[in-house]
């Protein structure tokens, strides 16, 4: 099993469900998040003053998968959120040792 947590603009998660769905993959999760990457936040301009905003507001999506799936998810996940623009995010993947249903007790893949 694979966790895959994509890093997103809050304004492409709908986008993202819209994929998941399509390619048939119904379990998300939506966290809300700030932080900057390596272009350290952006400056906005009110009422004539410059100010600087180091922490952004994004979505973390974590999705868990079949190892099989992790790849056609990953790649609906960066069609769905991809601007060309600085900022369109990150997608980490890692391995996943264990998931358990809680209602019946069913572990790994079958617990998905």
């Amino acid at each position: 099993m694979k966790r895959i947590e994509a890093i997103i603009r809050p304004t492409k998660v709908g986008d993202v469900l819209a994929a998941l769905e399509k390619v048939g993959h119904p379990g998300i999760m939506v966290s809300e998040i700030e932080g900057h990457g390596s272009q350290k936040g952006v400056e906005q301009q009110v009422r004539g003053k410059t100010y600087k905003v180091s922490l952004l507001a994004k979505k973390k999506i974590d999705v868990i998968v079949k190892d099989q799936e992790a790849d056609k998810i990953i790649q609906a996940i960066r069609k769905a959120v991809s601007t060309g623009e600085i900022g369109d995010g990150k997608i980490f993947v890692s391995n996943m040792e264990e998931a358990i249903r809680i209602r019946t007790g069913e572990s790994g893949e079958k617990a998905l």
